[in-house]
């Protein structure tokens, strides 16, 4: 085909992968080259960080103490009224004016000496008079501003120490981040072109294949695909057709199946069968998980003469229209068969028997109260009785006993009624007709 010709897929994409290959490597590789340049820098500046400054911001530190100290022990010197209280702060002022972090700073130094033998002289003069010192106090206050402002500066020049190295540390970092975010742009440049060349030779086609599987379903109209110029590719799309049209095939045959093998041809409700499963499932969880359950069985009242009177047409229009009622006020959740003739099951799930007799007398009143037109155009009324079993504790065989007995003893009492019962002894009568 001339089409197929020309698109040579595998060499086309060969190229292209390499031809993207090589940019990517050369790029790459500067940019990882630039970043390697920046992240010494980075290295250096923490060394001298590590190695100089740090240790110099500490003897700063140390330094701004020291004065700060000398500073509190001459407010000390001003503050007691013992002279041996002066001397041992004087003696603490000696020690902070010698300490090599104060020598080693000129400036510091000769403030240190200044305020030591200013202090010296305060002490000496109270060893005269010991009030002497308040004559030098104001003259103090003057010389420990001068400390204060001393030790600003020197916490000053610790902290500018290390903005020159931080800054450089900074600025590599700063370029080291434009730099990493060029090297992921091209990443990304390559991720995309090298995605759009694979997605449009192989792995779209392959894509569009698998969206069609995963939702492949009979209810599902038949997959559109686009065309194919790989004919692997036209031949799974076609064969994708054909199961689906098996799909529907199959899918009608299983709805009949299950119609003819769950479901009463007349009414549409469950059948005996699939009712007695279903039930049982039902039950056995609500016996696990001890929740109220209620079954029931219920009969049109007198069915036979109806067929009898008006013949069986008339007998099946009433069973249907009973069915669309039971179907109208019954709650989703609840399972309902035609259990035989014009008899029908229930059972009723998370009620007790006693909120059951509710439900199940708005269906009683339903069929009482609305007539049934049959086919041939006459009005008939058929009534209903219901009785009803709490099956909570015990097999589905059983409770539907006691509720097949709680129906007989409606039917004894003038049918047209629903009755609660419980073993062989009837216990409420939900609603007498009269």
């Amino acid at each position: 085909m001339p089409e197929a010709g020309k698109q040579p897929k595998g060499v086309h994409a060969g190229r292209a992968f390499g031809l993207l290959a090589a940019i990517f490597v050369v790029a790459f590789g500067l940019a990882v080259l630039l970043l390697a340049a920046d992240q010494q820098r980075v290295l250096e500046a923490n060394d001298r960080l590590q190695e100089r400054t740090v240790p110099e911001i500490i003897r700063y530190q140390r330094l701004a103490r020291n004065l700060e100290q000398l500073r509190q022990e001459g407010e000390r010197i001003f503050a007691v009224s013992s002279h041996a209280s002066r001397q041992q702060s004087m003696f603490v002022v000696t020690l902070i004016a010698s300490h090599p972090s104060v020598l080693e700073h000129p400036q510091a130094a000769r403030l240190a000496r200044e305020a030591e033998q200013f202090l010296g002289k305060v002490v000496s003069q109270s060893a005269q008079d010991e009030k002497r010192p308040a004559a030098y106090y104001e003259e103090w206050q003057r010389l420990a501003e001068r400390l204060g402002i001393q030790v600003d500066d020197v916490s000053i020049e610790g902290v500018n120490l290390a903005s020159g190295d931080l800054k450089l540390a900074s600025a590599a970092m700063m370029l080291a981040r434009y730099k990493l975010i060029a090297v992921l742009v091209l990443v990304g440049l390559f991720l995309v072109a090298f995605v759009i060349l694979v997605r449009r030779h192989l792995i779209y086609p392959l894509q569009r294949i698998d969206r069609a599987l995963s939702g492949l379903s009979a209810e599902h109209p038949v997959p559109a695909f686009d065309t194919s110029r790989m004919l692997e590719i036209q031949s799974v799309e076609e064969a994708i057709r054909e199961h689906h049209a098996l799909l529907i095939q199959n899918e009608e045959i299983r709805r009949g199946l299950e119609a003819l093998a769950n479901k009463d041809g007349l009414t549409g409700l469950m059948n005996r069968r699939y009712f007695m499963q279903s039930a049982e499932v039902e039950l056995q969880r609500a016996q696990r998980y001890r929740r109220p359950v209620t079954v029931a069985m219920a009969d049109l009242d007198y069915f036979k003469k109806l067929n009898d009177t008006y013949g069986h047409a008339a007998g099946d229009a009433v069973l249907r229209v009973f069915a669309e009622r039971v179907r109208e006020t019954l709650r989703q959740s609840d399972l309902v068969c035609r259990y035989g003739g014009e008899e029908f099951a229930f059972l009723f799930p998370e009620i007790t028997p006693a909120e059951t007799a509710i439900l199940t007398e708005r269906l009683r009143a339903s069929a009482a109260d609305n007539e049934v037109v049959l086919p041939d155009g006459r009005r008939v009324t058929a009534t209903v009785s219901i009785g009803l079993a709490d099956a909570s504790e015990c097999p589905i065989e059983i409770a539907l006993r006691h509720a097949d007995e709680a129906l007989y003893e409606a039917k004894r009492l003038g049918r047209n009624r629903v009755v609660i019962g419980g073993g062989a002894t009837v216990i409420k009568l939900v609603q007498e007709n009269r």
